[in-house]
């Protein structure tokens, strides 16, 4: 009887770590960017901010903030898993390396921004 209940603790505990393991390989692994990733991540803002597609943004639109992000499950090899949000108070524009050594930035799409329809979200007065 001590037996079953041992090894039923024993397969319990096993089961837990591999779905914790699982979730954190599959889920949190391909969304946290490592520090090296941080480092490319940082130099890629500052190539968008540098990019012509950011400056005719800028020319248009209020600019509120800019994010950037990488989601290695999307698939394609490095670097085109990186990205750059930029937020505007029209819609959100993504920015994407254009080539394999991420000369230029170059916007790659556009989203809804929150700030449409919404007001900042800090609480500092304007």
């Amino acid at each position: 009887m001590k037996n079953k209940i041992l090894v039923t603790l024993l397969m319990i505990s096993i089961g837990f770590n591999l779905f914790l393991f699982g979730r954190w390989l599959i889920f949190e692994h391909a969304y946290e960017p490592s520090k090296s990733e941080q480092v490319i991540l940082s130099e890629m803002v500052q190539k968008t901010v540098e990019s012509q597609d950011y400056k005719k943004i800028a020319e248009k639109e209020n600019i509120i903030a800019m994010d950037a992000s990488l989601d290695k499950n999307k698939g394609g090899a490095f670097p085109y898993y990186f990205g750059v949000s930029v937020r505007t108070d029209q819609q959100t524009y993504l920015f994407f390396c254009n080539d394999d050594q991420c000369s230029e930035m170059e916007n790659g799409g556009w989203t809804y921004s929150i700030y449409q329809d919404e007001s900042p979200r800090l609480p500092f007065k304007q």
